[in-house]
């Protein structure tokens, strides 16, 4: 539940403690999704979930995306679905935290093209996760998805590796300019998404790298392209829109998203325009309208 001042000054409660609550329209989520722009959100009821007590974290090195989606699938069908995180990285991503990031090193002795970071949970002191990760583990080596792997021994390993993914957007910054993305398509399309961008970007522009991580588990990637070397930092960043049109036409095709979990805020406003239907963009408007007359939440963002 929610509490939120509106845009006039009333207090909307909605502070239950329900799991169902069917009586009329779900102002929770409404308020939830929209960024500030309808009303202001100043208490919230959370569920809390035990600490985990067995975490198992691993880092493996991986075939391609079709494989990573495989083993999601076993994964979370042998734990019941104890995963509660499956990153994707790319090697290129890894090499700039390994060149600017200090005291990194790679988990694993050779170098591969893809990477995820496995991490199962449970509340319980042993809940089997060690052996369950093994065996996803040493079934997709059989299967030829995966080709090195470790598990940590311990929390500070599990520690490093989760830094290898967490300084990415460090490392991102430090190399070069670079043009982000926060899209989503449907799991399964991951790697049609990944294969589609990948050639599309490097056909349009020679020596554009691109920097690619994220949230695979959810379908959810960070495709972030970094300027070829010998490319100008203004003249990259006056190529923004047509970059952003072919990233974004390629993940609506695949029935996805422009935006994943960062907002439209202001940089995504005319391609909020471009991509959602106008019925949606009308309602919104209307409801902006009824709620915030005045347009004093926060103005100029999303719609």
């Amino acid at each position: 539940g929610i509490e939120a001042v509106m845009a006039d000054g009333q207090i909307f409660n909605g502070l239950k403690r329900l799991r169902k609550d069917n009586t009329g329209y779900d102002l929770r989520h409404l308020l939830i999704g929209s960024e500030g722009t309808l009303g202001i959100i100043t208490t919230a009821v959370l569920k809390l979930f035990p600490r985990p007590r067995d975490i198992q974290t691993a880092f493996a090195a991986v075939r391609d995306a079709d494989a990573a989606i495989e083993i999601l699938s076993r994964a979370r069908a042998v734990t019941d679905d104890r995963v509660t995180a499956f990153e994707w990285i790319a090697r290129r991503g890894l090499d700039l935290v390994f060149s600017h990031i200090p005291n990194t090193r790679d988990p694993l002795g050779a170098i591969h093209a893809e990477y995820l970071l496995i991490e199962l949970t449970s509340g319980h002191d042993n809940g089997g996760l060690r052996d369950a990760l093994e065996g996803v583990l040493v079934d997709a080596m059989e299967r030829g998805e995966v080709l090195d792997a470790t598990i940590a021994e311990s929390r500070a390993q599990a520690a490093d590796f989760w830094r290898l993914r967490e300084t990415l957007p460090d490392a991102q910054l430090i190399e070069a300019a670079s043009i982000k993305h926060d899209i989503s398509v449907p799991v399964s399309s991951v790697p049609e998404f990944l294969r589609t961008a990948d050639a599309a970007l490097a056909a349009a522009m020679a020596g554009i790298r691109i920097c690619a991580f994220g949230h695979i588990g959810d379908g959810n990637l960070h495709y972030n392209v970094i300027k070829p070397s010998d490319m100008d930092d203004d003249l990259f960043k006056g190529r923004l829109e047509e970059i952003n049109r072919i990233v974004h036409d390629i993940a609506v095709s695949l029935r996805g998203s422009i935006s994943a979990e960062h907002g439209i805020g202001l940089l995504k406003r005319d391609e909020l325009a471009h991509y959602k239907s106008p019925i949606a963009l009308d309602t919104m408007r209307d409801i902006k309208r009824a709620l915030d007359p005045n347009g004093i939440m926060n103005p100029g963002k999303v719609i």
